[in-house]
């Protein structure tokens, strides 16, 4: 959150230490999960000693920790807030990707950003015997799926090359892209058609085709994933208008889930 955004918020009636808190938390996050306060000073604008006291504050509440090289680092509390907050998601994605599944016959899967992981919050499998399969909860590099791609594709490319640099680009097979110039060049015929691809860059033999939900508050992507031979290119352009309307549909059940009113946004 930029410093003018900071201030703009504060003059909305929050709690302005509140609202800074929570800032730092992404900006944190922004930064791989681990950060300085001299890195956090220069990203919000705020002032070293305002930053230490609501670091002070939020390490004692265990959603930061100090580590031995007096850098910060995000606390293992966020993640129960994080399991609890993917719930929700879950529940109001499973009847979309439940459409995928009844007219593609593939698994599908929703995924987020989370850091510099992927992490898969929700799917619904195939009816097929061989399927693929993904532990939801599971986290991967995003530079070897569909899914890291379509969310990374919403992203600047500056930005991109920064998480890749601190992620690293392990191959998972022969065909993985390890190299960020590779990488950025994919994603550019992400952005131009609209999907991604996942041609056995993680797993041989299986293809994944996924798209980012668009207008997402929290970056969110949708796939349809299964064994090569069957989600081939002539099925993937049958897949990818479906895969785009049900990401705009699912970006609408997210802004207003059933039974509310207010937006999430």
């Amino acid at each position: 959150m930029p410093p003018s955004d900071v201030r703009k918020s504060s003059a909305s009636g929050g709690v302005q230490s509140l609202e800074r808190a929570f800032a730092l938390l992404e900006h944190m996050a922004d930064a791989g999960g681990e950060t300085g306060l001299s890195e956090l000073a220069a990203s919000s604008g705020l002032p070293l000693p305002t930053i230490h006291r609501l670091m002070r504050t939020l390490v004692a509440c265990g959603y930061v920790r100090q580590q031995p090289n007096r850098r910060y680092a995000l606390g293992p509390r966020l993640i129960r807030l994080g399991e609890s907050a993917a719930r929700p998601l879950a529940t109001w994605a499973r009847p979309h990707l439940a459409r995928l599944v009844e007219e593609t016959g593939e698994t599908a899967n929703m995924a987020l950003l989370d850091g510099d992981e992927v992490v898969y919050v929700a799917q619904v499998p195939s009816r097929h015997s061989m399927r693929m399969f993904t532990e939801v909860g599971r986290r991967v590099p995003p530079h070897c799926t569909g899914v890291g791609k379509a969310l990374l594709s919403g992203l600047p490319d500056a930005e991109v090359r920064a998480l890749l640099g601190r992620s690293g680009m392990p191959p998972a097979t022969e065909r993985t892209i390890t190299t960020p110039d590779a990488f950025l060049a994919a994603l550019g015929a992400v952005r131009e058609r609209g999907f991604a691809v996942d041609d056995s860059e993680q797993e041989i033999g299986v293809r994944c085709v996924a798209v980012l939900v668009p207008d997402s508050s929290t970056a969110a992507a949708i796939s349809v994933s299964g064994p090569a031979g069957r989600v081939t290119e002539a099925a993937t352009e049958k897949m990818v208008p479906l895969l785009q309307e049900v990401a705009r549909d699912l970006s609408s059940a997210l802004a207003t889930p059933p039974g509310k009113t207010g937006a999430l946004r």
